[in-house]
């Protein structure tokens, strides 16, 4: 323990004589990632940087077409920007915790086609059906990937077969049948929209949060199980991925006018997932920022408006294929410049301390140990027997003569 006065203990390590870091550390398990707190400066370098395009691309459209971001202009833009969202949600949250679920595309198509047929109904009665339908269909798929214990992208690939076959029951598209109108509700979606994005990644960017959603993620054998808890939040979250794609569909069906086209959904799901990685959450799982989605989310349905003004011809293919090019680039970035410090890592082997960052006192070399037996004088011994009481002279009863 040091001092910086007598008497005084210093505040530089605790009474231990362990640093502080180490003991912050000290309940980290090995087995579920790296012990330490990620660091946030690469996601808020990286969206500052999402931050100065999306001011360029807004000042590009108010040049080119200010009615878009205006009046009907603007709300038909953040409805847009919602249905974007909530896909880039689901695809984030199966991200975070490293089963992302492939098959929010086609869920939302499949939720826009029965929307469009059950709108006349209601609202209420037609998106409750869908979503006891959605949940359970995301069960399914959670079931498949925590128990059987595979990987999620391949179980999303089955769960997406399974919803196009339903689609492809439908031969022509499907003009929407209700009345109800969400434009007038707009900025009130994209205000939730918008809290549950910025309130979710700064729920995420809690240390106990970022490790107990990441505990799925592998840090050996990618086929060893990670354990109940890392299944059951795993299996949590691909339900509510699904949910949330449902509920984009819902809104796609009710955003736009014309009809429904029963199409496969896999081009949502590449540009949901390109937004997620965009935003800067990490295809590994566990890391992500605090504001990256809302930020991708509105660059880049901010570049579909332009694009639009200008009159290009560009599909959701090639934006998901760029925004996912560039997401793998970020991954890279994030897991180089996001992990813990070097001084929270474990220490190597062989140092004397255990991997909680304890230390154990090593032994001195064995030529510095004191000799069992003490070393005798050189000096002439004193005889034992020659002490007062046994002296070798006559005593004083024995000194006459017999």
């Amino acid at each position: 323990m040091g001092y910086d006065e007598p008497g005084r203990a210093s505040s530089a390590e605790p009474s231990s004589g362990v640093p502080a870091t180490v003991l912050e550390n000290v309940f980290d398990d090995p087995a579920h990632g790296e012990p330490g707190r990620d660091r946030l400066a690469v996601h808020v370098a990286w969206e500052a940087v999402l931050l100065v395009g999306l001011a360029v691309l807004a000042y590009l459209v108010w040049r080119e077409s200010p009615a878009t971001l205006r009046g009907d202009g603007l709300r038909s833009l953040l409805l847009d920007m919602v249905v974007l969202g909530l896909l880039a949600l689901a695809a984030g949250l199966s991200l975070r915790t490293a089963a992302v679920n492939l098959a929010i595309g086609p869920v939302a198509v499949a939720a826009a086609l029965h929307m469009a047929e059950q709108g006349d109904r209601g609202v209420a009665a037609a998106v409750g059906p869908a979503a006891v339908v959605a949940a359970l269909g995301g069960l399914a798929l959670a079931l498949t990937v925590v128990v059987l214990h595979v990987p999620g992208w391949a179980a999303g690939l089955a769960g997406a077969a399974g919803v196009i076959v339903y689609i492809e029951q439908r031969s022509a598209p499907v003009l929407p049948q209700g009345d109800y109108d969400p434009d007038r509700a707009a900025l009130q979606l994209f205000a939730g929209f918008a809290a549950v994005a910025v309130l979710g990644g700064l729920f995420s960017s809690m240390r106990a949060v970022r490790r107990l959603v990441g505990r799925f993620r592998p840090v050996a054998d990618p086929a060893r199980r990670r354990g109940l808890v890392a299944a059951v939040v795993t299996g949590a979250s691909l339900v509510g991925s699904t949910v949330l794609a449902m509920l984009a569909g819902v809104l796609l069906a009710t955003n736009d006018a014309g009809p429904v086209t029963p199409e496969a959904g896999l081009d949502w799901t590449v540009l949901a997932v390109g937004v997620a990685l965009l935003a800067g959450t990490s295809a590994y799982g566990r890391r992500g920022g605090v504001f990256g989605t809302l930020l991708a989310v509105c660059l880049v349905a901010l570049f579909l408006a332009y694009a639009q003004a200008e009159g290009w011809t560009v599909s959701r293919w090639a934006v998901g294929g760029a925004a996912l090019g560039v997401g793998l680039v970020v991954t890279r970035l994030v897991e180089a410049y996001g992990r813990p410090g070097a001084a929270a890592e474990p220490l190597p082997a062989g140092d004397g301390r255990i991997s909680t960052g304890w230390t154990v006192p090593r032994p001195g070399p064995v030529d510095n140990w004191p000799p069992a037996v003490p070393a005798q004088s050189t000096d002439s011994p004193v005889d034992p027997w020659g002490v007062p009481q046994w002296e070798t002279r006559p005593h004083g009863w024995d000194a006459d003569d017999r």
